[in-house]
C-alpha cells in the first residue's frame, strides 16, 4: 500500500489551505473531509490548477533574480 506523505510535515496545513483557495477560485465545492461526491474531473481540476499556480510563482521568482 502506497501512501503519499508530505516531505515537510509543517507544510501540510499550508498545502491544504492552498488547495481550498484554488478550489474556491475555480468553483469546485471542495470541503474538509469526505469529497467522494465530486467528480474526477472536479478533483483533477483542483490539482491541475495548483500545479499551474505553483509553476507560475516559481517562474516569477526566478525572473526576479
Amino acid at each position: 500500500m502506497s501512501r503519499q506523505r508530505t516531505q515537510v510535515p509543517e507544510a501540510r496545513e499550508a498545502l491544504n489551505r492552498f488547495k481550498m483557495e484554488v478550489a474556491n477560485e475555480i468553483g469546485v465545492p471542495l470541503s474538509n473531509g469526505y469529497n467522494g461526491d465530486l467528480t474526477s474531473k472536479q478533483n483533477g481540476s483542483v490539482g491541475g490548477e495548483m500545479v499551474r499556480q505553483m509553476i507560475k510563482r516559481q517562474e516569477e521568482s526566478m525572473a526576479g533574480k
